[in-house]
C-alpha cells in the first residue's frame, strides 16, 4: 500500500505511546446535573492530552467518532505545539507560529498534528465503530492516506459530499462543498454487527401522525382515510419533506402503505391463478409472473391482508407496503444542507457566539442515526460550538436512545460557548424554531479539566497524586489494555482487590497521600500476601500487586502466584 511522507512523521509515528496520562478532574461549577463518571462529558484542555486520558475508561467503548479539525486553509489560525521529544522537532517548533498559507511546511505541521490523534482515536473506537471526518479540498488528498495507513484502506467505508451552497467570491470555481470521510474501526466486524446502516427517511413522522388522525375521524372507515389522505399530500407544497412520499397513501388497519409491484422481479415468475376476493372471478397475472414462488405462500400473504386488490379482477393486485416496515433508507454520497442555517439556528442559541461555518446537526444527526443507537458513545475531539452535543441529544429526543456524548475542546471559548450551547439545548432556546428545542432536549454533562501529567518524579515528590480510581483504571489499562468501562473502580476489599479477569486478580495498594504512602498501610505485609495467595488459590488466578512497598521478597511472592509492581516506578513500568 502506498503510504504519505512528511516533514516530522518519524518523530511523531509513535508520539501518542509517550503523551503523559493527565486524570480527567471534574469541576461541579461548571457541570450541568453531573452523573459521574459515565455520563455525558465536556473536557476543555489540549485534545491529545485528553484524548490520552480517556483510554483507561473509554477504549474499545466509542461507537461513533465524529471530528471537524482545521481545514488547513490559511485562515484558522491555529498552531502545532505539540510537546514531541525530539531535539530536531523542537528546533522547528521554535520556528512555528500562526500556520497560515505563507508557511511552506504547514502541510506537515497539519498531519503532524492530526497522526497521533488520529491513532489514540483508532484505540478509542469499539470493534464495531466508525470515525467521520469532515474535511475539504486543502487537505482531503493528505488526510485520505493518512487514515488508510492508520486505519487500513480495507476499513474505508465511503466519503460523503456535503453541498452547503456555492460562494460567490471564487476566482474560478464556486466551490460549495465538503467532505466526510468515514472509516469503520473493523470492515468485517463492522459488517457483522451492523449490516447495512439505515436512515429514517425525512417527512414520515408527520405523513404517520396525520394517518392516525384521519383514521380516527374516519372511525376506521379505511377507504374514506384513504381518500382524506390523498387530499393532505396533494395540498403539500412539493418542497415539503413528507411530498417525496406521497405514493404512501393508502390506510388500513396495519398502517399506511403503498400499493407495490407484486410480480417477480426480472420476468419470469409463476402464474398461478389467484381469485379476487369479491367477484371470485381470477385476477388479472403480472407480465412478469407473481412475486410469491407458491400459490400457497401467494393465499397467505392474502389471508395476512397484505395484498391490495383492485376494483375487480380486471385489474392486476398490488404488494402493500408499508410505511413503519420501510421507514429506513441507505445514505447517499451527496447531500445538501444549506451552510447558513447551521449559522442561523446557532445565533439563535447563542447571540454572540462567533463561529462563521458551524456545522449543522441535523447533518451529524443522520450519520450518528446509522450508526448508533441504545446507550452508544460518540466523541468529538475538535468540538467547536458544540454542534455534536447538540446532535446526540436531538437523536435521543426523537428516538428515546440514551446515547452518551465526550466532547473535547481546548481553546478559551470551551465553557462560554460549547458548554453554554448544551446547558442551552438542555433547557430549551425561546427563539428556536423547532418546537422540541424551544422546550428543551433535556441532558446533563460534567465538565473536566486536565490535572497535572502522573509521573515518577510528580509521584515522588507529591505534586501530582491521581485519585484512587484514576490510577487504578490507568494501571489496570497500561498493564493489560483492559478498559476499566463505565463504573468508578473501588478496592473490593481491605487488600485493594479492584478487578479480575479470567486470569488475575489486581490489586492497588494506595491512597492520594504522601504520609499513608510513607507509612505502613499500604506495605505488601506476609499476612496480607498469604491473604490474596489463598483468594487467587481458590479462584485459580495469578495476582498482581501495586503499591509502595514490600517486606516480603518477589522470590517468596512467585511460589504464592503474586506479582508486585512498585509504586511510583510500577506506574512507570506498566505505562
Amino acid at each position: 500500500m502506498p503510504t504519505l511522507d512528511f516533514k516530522g512523521k518519524q518523530h511523531i509515528y509513535a508520539h501518542h505511546l509517550t503523551v503523559p496520562y493527565r486524570p480527567l478532574v471534574p469541576d461541579p461549577k461548571r457541570s450541568l446535573k453531573a452523573k459521574g463518571a459515565d455520563g455525558n462529558l465536556i473536557i476543555h484542555g489540549d485534545n491529545l492530552e485528553a484524548l490520552k486520558a480517556l483510554i483507561p475508561r473509554y477504549a474499545g467503548r466509542v461507537k461513533c467518532v465524529y471530528i471537524d479539525p482545521p481545514y488547513n486553509t490559511g485562515n484558522e489560525g491555529w498552531s502545532y505545539n505539540d510537546k514531541v521529544n525530539s531535539p530536531l522537532m523542537q528546533e522547528w517548533l521554535k520556528r512555528n507560529g500562526q500556520v497560515d498559507r505563507e508557511d511552506m511546511e504547514h502541510h506537515d505541521k497539519w498531519l503532524c498534528m492530526m497522526w497521533p490523534r488520529l491513532q489514540i482515536l483508532k484505540e478509542l473506537l469499539a470493534e464495531d465503530g466508525a470515525i467521520f471526518v469532515s474535511i475539504d479540498d486543502n487537505e482531503l488528498h493528505h488526510l485520505r492516506m493518512t487514515m488508510d495507513e492508520i486505519f487500513g484502506e480495507e476499513n474505508f467505508v465511503g466519503a460523503f459530499v456535503w453541498e452547503g451552497a456555492g460562494k460567490n467570491d471564487a476566482r474560478f470555481i464556486s466551490v460549495g462543498h465538503d467532505y466526510v470521510l468515514c472509516y469503520a474501526r473493523g470492515m468485517e466486524t463492522l459488517t457483522l454487527n451492523a449490516g447495512k446502516w439505515r436512515a429514517r427517511k425525512d417527512g414520515i413522522d408527520e405523513i404517520q401522525k396525520v394517518a392516525a388522525r384521519l383514521q380516527s375521524e374516519c372511525s376506521d372507515d379505511y377507504q374514506r382515510a384513504s381518500d382524506a389522505l390523498k387530499e393532505w399530500f396533494s395540498s403539500l407544497d412539493k418542497k415539503h419533506k413528507s411530498w417525496a412520499h406521497r405514493h404512501y397513501n393508502w390506510i388500513d388497519a396495519r398502517g399506511v402503505y403503498f400499493a407495490g409491484d407484486i410480480s417477480w422481479p426480472g420476468g419470469g415468475g409463476p402464474s398461478y391463478e389467484v381469485l379476487h376476493p369479491e367477484t371470485g372471478k381470477p385476477v388479472k397475472i403480472p407480465a412478469r409472473g407473481w412475486v410469491f414462488p407458491t400459490a400457497d405462500k401467494m393465499a397467505k400473504a392474502i389471508e395476512e391482508d397484505r395484498v391490495h386488490f383492485g376494483a375487480d379482477e380486471s385489474r392486476v393486485p398490488n404488494l402493500k407496503r408499508y410505511l413503519h416496515e420501510t421507514e429506513g433508507q441507505v445514505l447517499t454520497s451527496v447531500f445538501y444542507q444549506d451552510r447558513r442555517a447551521a449559522h442561523q439556528e446557532l445565533t439563535r442559541i447563542l447571540a454572540d457566539a462567533t463561529f462563521d461555518y458551524p456545522k449543522d446537526h441535523r447533518v451529524i444527526c443522520r450519520l450518528l442515526e446509522v450508526v448508533t443507537s441504545g446507550d452508544d458513545i460518540i466523541l468529538d475531539s475538535f468540538a467547536g460550538s458544540g454542534t455534536t452535543a447538540h446532535a446526540v441529544l436531538a437523536l435521543n429526543r426523537e428516538d428515546g436512545g440514551n446515547r452518551k456524548f465526550v466532547l473535547i475542546e481546548c481553546e478559551d471559548y470551551a465553557d462560554t460557548v460549547t458548554a453554554e450551547r448544551v446547558r442551552r439545548v438542555t433547557r430549551g432556546v425561546p427563539k428556536a424554531r423547532d418546537p422540541a428545542l424551544r422546550a428543551g432536549l433535556g441532558g446533563s454533562f460534567s465538565w473536566c479539566t486536565l490535572g497535572p501529567p502522573v509521573g515518577i518524579e510528580a509521584m515522588l515528590n507529591g505534586e501530582a497524586l491521581p485519585s484512587w480510581p484514576a490510577l487504578a483504571a490507568w494501571l489496570l489499562h497500561t498493564a493489560s489494555g483492559v478498559s476499566a468501562g463505565p463504573e468508578d473502580l473501588k478496592p473490593k476489599n481491605a487488600d485493594g482487590l479492584f478487578h479480575r479477569d479470567e486470569t488475575t486478580a489486581w490489586y492497588l495498594l494506595y491512597e492520594p497521600d504522601m504520609e499513608w504512602l510513607r507509612g505502613e498501610e499500604g506495605i505488601l505485609t506476609g499476612k496480607r500476601a498469604e491473604r490474596i495467595a489463598r483468594a487467587i488459590k481458590r479462584s485459580k488466578r495469578k495476582a498482581v500487586v501495586f503499591g509502595p512497598g514490600k517486606y516480603i521478597s518477589q522470590d517468596e511472592l512467585t511460589p504464592m502466584g503474586i506479582s508486585f509492581c512498585q509504586l511510583p516506578w510500577g506506574l512507570h513500568r506498566a505505562g
